[in-house]
């Protein structure tokens, strides 16, 4: 969710019928979860579906969660297409808190809010990791403004892994990554490297 945009604002960028992002999960996403057993896994700000699609055909009990109407409906129809199924749920992640010690998997991907209602989103999905599940939240990186390809061009609503450990600064997880990682970018001018934010952490049991 680039910022910016209100639900209407992404309704109508949802609108055509192609995806506005491709089918293919986030590769993040698949490097830091591959080995983990499936179970219950909630995808924050989820827009078209693919993350937590992916998620629920590796056996994951996946929620997907946005405040795009027409970005749940495409997400509903794409689930169909790939013949699983995922809980949908309309609404405002600055309004939304997910049942706590719930999941084993709480994403947050390409989130970019000022500090305040980040914060505020982070450290809902903290609070819903169970004991022994993982939080990992990917986003623009901060340096990826001056330094790296795309992404949001507000440095309001870019922050790095660093701002996200302050936001989760005593919510009771073990920090096991926390780095700007390099992204590659087909553009029709060549291969590109976006910046993005990547921070994994995990509840003890």
């Amino acid at each position: 969710m680039a910022a910016g945009l209100d639900s209407g604002g992404w309704d109508r960028r949802y609108a055509g019928r192609d995806l506005v992002w491709t089918a293919e999960p986030n590769r993040f996403l698949v490097a830091e979860t591959e080995a983990l057993a499936p179970g219950r896994a909630i995808d924050l700000a989820c827009g078209e579906g693919r993350n937590a699609i992916w998620l629920a055909e590796r056996g994951w009990h996946a929620v997907g969660v946005d405040f795009s109407g027409i970005g749940l409906q495409k997400a509903r129809e794409f689930a169909a297409a790939r013949g699983v199924s995922v809980a949908w749920v309309l609404a405002d992640l600055l309004e939304y808190h997910p049942e706590p010690r719930a999941f084993d998997l709480a994403l947050i991907f390409y989130l970019q809010l000022p500090a305040a209602q980040r914060r505020s989103v982070v450290r809902a999905a903290a609070e819903a990791v169970a004991p022994g599940g993982t939080f990992l939240l990917v986003a623009h990186d901060s340096s990826n403004l001056q330094h790296g390809h795309g992404g949001p061009q507000n440095p309001a609503v870019l922050y790095s892994a660093l701002d996200v450990l302050g936001d989760l600064d005593g919510a009771g997880l073990v920090v096991e990554r926390a780095d700007c990682v390099q992204r590659p970018v087909e553009t029709v001018d060549g291969d590109r490297v976006a910046l993005d934010a990547l921070v994994r952490a995990r509840r003890p049991n």
